[in-house]
């Protein structure tokens, strides 16, 4: 994850760098430490892709499902099918997920 990180390093010098936990252990390994300072809010346009991206997801994987009459709950899949291609127009989109019920 991309966050804003201050970074310590072996001689007590100090920075502050835009980057991943991976880069950070990488150039303290030899000593020194760092922090996050803060995490960066996702824009609201790549959160609500992301999830999207999980209700296609979702969608996909019950594909069968809704396809087989005799599936046990089917009912209930079907419902929730119906909530997953709702759930883009309420108003809990992107923060609360439907569930299978």
């Amino acid at each position: 994850m991309m966050a804003r990180y201050k970074i310590t390093y072996k001689d007590g010098s100090t920075n502050e760098v835009i980057g991943g936990e991976k880069f950070c252990k990488e150039v303290t390994k030899d000593g020194g430490s760092y922090e996050i300072v803060n995490s960066p809010a996702l824009p609201q346009e790549l959160i609500n892709a992301q999830a999207k991206s999980w209700r296609d997801e979702e969608l996909a994987a019950t594909d069968n499902i809704a396809q087989t009459p005799d599936f046990p709950n089917r009912d209930k899949y079907l419902t929730y099918r119906q909530a997953l291609r709702d759930w883009p127009s309420t108003s809990n989109f992107p923060d609360k997920k439907p569930t299978l019920g």
